[in-house]
């Protein structure tokens, strides 16, 4: 049984020194503010797993083409290792508009069951979670406590590496929060600001702290942010602890009172809406879960006549609009011209005509008249993935071009919908 577990390189040169690297199966938790090197660090640790040719999920609030500039900092061309299905990207929505519901709780939760789905759909070596802030909002903390416990339990019985990055907590309860997520992991890893300076590389302070193993012990060290490296201590020689610092890991204990986490300094805003460049990335992640699982998709095409627009019935951003209120937070959106393209993740006819119904349903006016003179300036166009589709630029490019066809090519909604 000890021989079964082992230590991986995790990307990062101050843990590998001082730890041996990471636990095959292990949890670490990345605690730190905005620009402190957070998604550099879990890019690195992704780093590492492509390098070994393992699949690595990197769950993120950021853009695909934000996250491959990041990257692109590191010499790391994370688009390569995306086309081989060795990184998969799966960008999140952050649930801002729940937390004025009766019970957030149950929708929280949901996010929770949704990083299990998708590690059961690649069933990857390590996962990436960046970052966790906007899902730890419990009004029960026991509630959140045994979730984050499960999703954690379920991981490693998979023997699956994970890094979960939150933010630095800047209240109290916050604080509790945090504390009591860090229980549950391996390992503790916290970056702080160094502010004021005037180097010409960002920095601050790292903490490395064991919670389970790591009998080396807990560990204090400078750090820079540097081109090609990433968060490095290479120019420094790290120290034991010694200093008086706060750190997460110690007098941990459950949590006694119900709390909120605060908003976070920057709003994040909800859109399931994408250039694009960044559909693209997110088809071809859809095409090869596809070839992979089985699991179909429908790309369903919104065509909007440029008459109804000339006449005032219908401009393309109330289109755009109808179709957004009536996709989930799953689906994906895509605006090219005079067409509005979703990704339906979960493909079926029931679900397409569905959708089609749903988006009628959020045109601006439900008047009899307004439906009937508009009915004819949307069309759809309905694909559904087969083995034959390649890529996701040759599956848009069939729904780009099926409006010059005389075969397949856009129906009326009536058609769909009667």
């Amino acid at each position: 049984m000890v021989n079964s577990i082992r230590r991986i390189p995790s990307g990062f040169n101050f843990i590998d020194k001082n730890w041996g690297g990471i636990y095959r199966g292990g949890s670490y938790l990345v605690i730190g503010p905005r620009k402190s090197g957070r998604t550099l660090l879990g890019l690195q640790f992704a780093l590492e797993a492509a390098k070994a040719a393992e699949v690595c999920l990197f769950f993120t609030l950021m853009r695909p083409k934000d996250l491959m500039i990041q990257a692109a900092s590191l010499n790391f061309d994370i688009q390569s290792y995306m086309n081989q299905n060795l990184i998969i990207v799966v960008r999140v929505a952050p649930p801002n508009e729940i937390y004025d519901m009766y019970n957030p709780d149950d929708y929280l939760v949901e996010y929770y069951n949704d990083i299990i789905t998708v590690v059961n759909q690649y069933n990857p070596s390590r996962i990436i979670f960046d970052e966790l802030t906007p899902f730890v909002g419990f009004n029960n903390l026991d509630y959140l406590r045994d979730t984050f416990l499960n999703t954690l339990e379920t991981i490693e019985e998979r023997d699956i590496t994970s890094m979960f990055v939150i933010s630095e907590p800047a209240t109290q309860k916050t604080t509790s929060i945090i504390e009591g997520l860090s229980q549950f992991v391996t390992g503790i890893i916290q970056l702080r600001k160094q502010s004021g300076t005037g180097e010409r590389y960002h920095g601050g302070l790292v903490t490395i702290t064991p919670n389970v193993g790591h009998t080396e012990g807990e560990f204090i060290s400078d750090f820079r942010i540097e081109p090609y490296k990433g968060v490095t201590t290479d120019f420094s020689q790290a120290t034991l602890m010694t200093e008086d610092y706060p750190t997460f890991g110690q007098n941990r204990r459950t949590f006694s009172m119900p709390t909120k986490l605060d908003s976070p300094n920057e709003p994040y805003a909800f859109s399931n809406i994408y250039n694009y460049n960044d559909f693209l990335l997110i088809l071809n992640n859809q095409i090869a879960l596809y070839k992979s699982t089985g699991q179909t998709f429908n790309l369903i095409s919104f065509r909007l006549d440029q008459g109804a627009q000339i006449k005032g019935l219908l401009s393309i951003n109330q289109l755009q609009n109808a179709v957004r209120q009536a996709s989930s937070k799953k689906d994906k959106i895509c605006v090219i011209d005079n067409k509005v393209i979703v990704l339906l993740v979960r493909g079926s006819i029931k679900g397409s005509v569905d959708l089609i119904s749903r988006v009628q349903n959020n045109l601006p006016s439900r008047d009899e008249n307004y439906l009937m003179a508009i009915a004819d300036s949307i069309s759809i166009f309905n694909l559904e993935v087969d083995e034959r589709v390649e890529n996701a630029e040759s599956m848009m490019e069939i729904v780009l071009t099926a409006d010059a066809r005389t075969r397949d090519t856009y129906q009326p909604i009536n058609k769909y919908i009667g």
